[in-house]
């Protein structure tokens, strides 16, 4: 599971050194002015922003903000027809066509439970059938995890990331991103169609762990309990469907190295509020480990 929405979900793979703390500020190594970073849930409503001590203020602070990408670069119509294309399959090839009876019946039971239709359903179908795997495996997931709110998969703004990144330009704060929506899209759905398959169908054979662990997470979150959320990420990475050390590379732990090495620059030019998923704050590999061994004072905000 862990192979396919590290970058949805929150993962880590070592304790975190704060305890119920989403919120930290970085200060001293030349820098003027402190700079914030938050970690986020990307299914977490814009309102939990009121629950994270200190966010209002350390956010008034700053003059420029930075998450994972720009989100208004995904509203742009280029960028959405190319995120299309990169989501549905070749020509020639359908969902059905690439899953045996057995497997579209297991996959059919989930649609009917999720969505009150499956791929039997002809209207359903012709929109499904064309998706791929990858997408697949991801709408699901994004449905299981939003069940009791599926408007807020419909305006990024309802978001938690999202939101931040409106406030700031509202107030004129420049918005930006570490990475462009292409290298996520690559991330997300840039795998062999094979692997694809092997990957919804793990998440299918075990659908019941993803919606225990979808439960679990989300609370964990919530409570701004870190640590418990490490524990609970780590045993999902020791799963049936976890992912291996080299997606923890190219998801995680390369992506934290190349952020902080891009942070000392934008902190110097202006006070900036990062907002990134918290699986990147955490662990002896994290964010907040880096940027305290390259000389940073980092304090939990309270």
């Amino acid at each position: 599971m862990k192979k396919i929405f590290a970058v949805l979900l929150v993962t880590a793979l070592s304790t975190c050194f704060v305890q119920a703390q989403l919120l930290y500020k970085i200060s001293g190594n030349g820098l003027d002015k402190p700079s914030y970073i938050v970690g986020t849930y990307h299914l977490a409503p814009a309102s939990f922003a009121d629950s994270i001590r200190g966010l209002r203020e350390a956010f008034s602070s700053c003059t420029q903000i930075y998450g994972e990408i720009d989100m208004a670069e995904t509203s742009k119509p280029e960028k959405q027809l190319a995120l299309q294309q990169q989501q549905m399959l070749p020509d020639g090839k359908t969902l059905t066509s690439l899953l045996t009876g057995e497997q579209l019946n297991k996959l059919n039971a989930i649609m009917r439970d999720l969505f009150g239709k499956d791929l039997n359903n002809e209207a359903f179908a012709a929109q499904m059938n064309r998706f791929s795997p990858a997408l697949i495996s991801n709408t699901i997931m994004l449905y299981t995890y939003a069940k009791d709110n599926p408007d807020l998969l419909m305006d990024q703004s309802k978001l938690l990331d999202g939101h931040l990144q409106v406030m700031a330009a509202e107030r004129g704060m420049a918005v930006k991103g570490f990475e462009t929506a292409d290298f996520q899209a690559e991330a997300l759905f840039g795998k062999p169609l094979e692997q694809q398959v092997d990957d919804l169908m793990c998440m299918v054979d075990h659908y019941q762990e993803t919606v225990d662990m979808a439960e679990f997470i989300t609370e964990a979150y919530f409570s701004q309990d870190l640590d418990q959320l490490q524990d609970l990420t780590e045993e999902e990475s020791e799963s049936e469907c976890g992912g291996s050390p080299e997606d923890s590379e190219k998801l995680i732990y390369d992506r934290n190295s190349n952020w902080v090495k891009a942070m000392p620059a934008i902190m110097k030019e202006n006070p900036t509020f990062f907002a990134v998923g918290s699986a990147h704050l955490c662990g002896d590999r994290g964010v907040l480990a880096l940027l305290k061994q390259a000389g940073y004072t980092i304090e939990a905000v309270k």
